[in-house]
């Protein structure tokens, strides 16, 4: 009789899989795991669907939820130091140039000729100077709320968004402040990333009632934690100081670049978006209005806008801008 019991579950649970397999094919047959740099880091990886990849997207622990049924065999991977990926002690190799050369390794690990690329936050950046470095081996090109060019350009006031005060609670804010003089995020790491978390995850959306819908803290992972996060910035943030990407440069672009971007992003402003766009000779901007940095929470037709556009078309809210702003209706 167990025999028997154990047929008929082991045929539900063959079926069950059979037909997880069949509606969403690509996360069925997905892999994971670790790729090793010349340096020794490792970069944890997740595939979707076989064979060659054809879309690298830097920072799975925020892009692959969302982005995870774009419909192509994609690779999506943390950047080192963070998420899943292993700790680098040499803080002088957290750097975003350092995280151009990794994609390139994660690139040669699968032997990718031609791949698409998704960029988000300061991977808006990298992946367009990945772009600059190795253009043969790039596809098409999706920027996610990417920072500016330069670090500390400023932006007319209704391209920046800087209303922490009117979002954040201010108690609650206090109470962090508190904890810190005391030691106690560093005693209780992972319980102060939560709590953190809670009261800061507000800013990444532009309305406030769904940042509680936005429940993954990503306090998992050690070096999300705020000791090591704030230790990783530190370093890589001063390596953004000192690029100098010029506007000459990103005109020689080519490829067709998608940049989504939120008018009330508070983390990169809504204006650096819209100079890539402008720059770029065969960019195009979404803008969306009411968006902030985890644009998607906000619209979730995000995702929808991404894969129209690796697919080879540009998505009906693409449009250019030009010297004066956003030109509507060119396509």
């Amino acid at each position: 009789m167990f025999t028997a019991t154990y047929r008929v579950v082991g045929r539900s649970f063959f079926f069950l899989v059979a037909i997880a397999a069949f509606l969403n094919p690509l996360e069925a047959a997905g892999e994971e795991g670790f790729i090793t740099t010349t340096d020794g880091a490792k970069l944890y990886y997740q595939r979707l669907g076989t064979g060659q990849p054809s879309v690298i997207v830097p920072l799975h622990l925020f892009l692959y939820e969302p982005f995870k049924n774009i419909g192509k065999t994609a690779v999506f991977y943390d950047v080192r130091n963070r998420g899943r990926s292993s700790r680098v002690e040499d803080t002088s190799t957290i750097t975003l140039p350092q995280d151009v050369r990794d994609l390139e390794t994660v690139r040669q690990h699968f032997g990718v000729k031609k791949v698409s690329l998704i960029g988000y936050s300061y991977a808006g950046m990298m992946v367009m100077l990945y772009t600059l470095e190795h253009p043969e081996y790039v596809d098409r090109v999706v920027q996610l709320g990417p920072v500016g060019m330069k670090w500390d350009k400023e932006y007319p006031p209704d391209e920046s968004n800087s209303d922490d005060k009117s979002v954040i609670d201010g108690a609650a804010w206090n109470e962090l402040q508190e904890l810190k003089k005391q030691g106690w995020d560093k005693e209780h790491p992972r319980e102060f990333c939560e709590k953190e978390w809670k009261v800061m995850r507000v800013r990444l959306v532009g309305d406030p009632a769904k940042a509680a819908g936005m429940t993954a803290s990503n306090c998992q992972f050690e070096n999300e934690w705020p000791t090591n996060l704030h230790r990783h910035f530190g370093a890589h943030f001063e390596s953004i100081k000192k690029l100098n990407i010029s506007r000459e440069s990103v005109a020689k672009i080519s490829q067709p670049v998608l940049t989504i971007h939120g008018r009330k992003d508070r983390n990169a402003p809504y204006g650096a978006g819209k100079e890539w766009a402008r720059v770029l000779p065969n960019g195009r901007l979404i803008t969306l209005p009411n968006a902030a940095h985890n644009s998607w929470v906000d619209e979730p037709n995000v995702a929808e806008m991404v894969k129209i556009f690796l697919a080879g078309s540009w998505p009906t809210q693409a449009e250019k801008v030009g010297a004066h702003g956003v030109r509507a209706g060119l396509f």
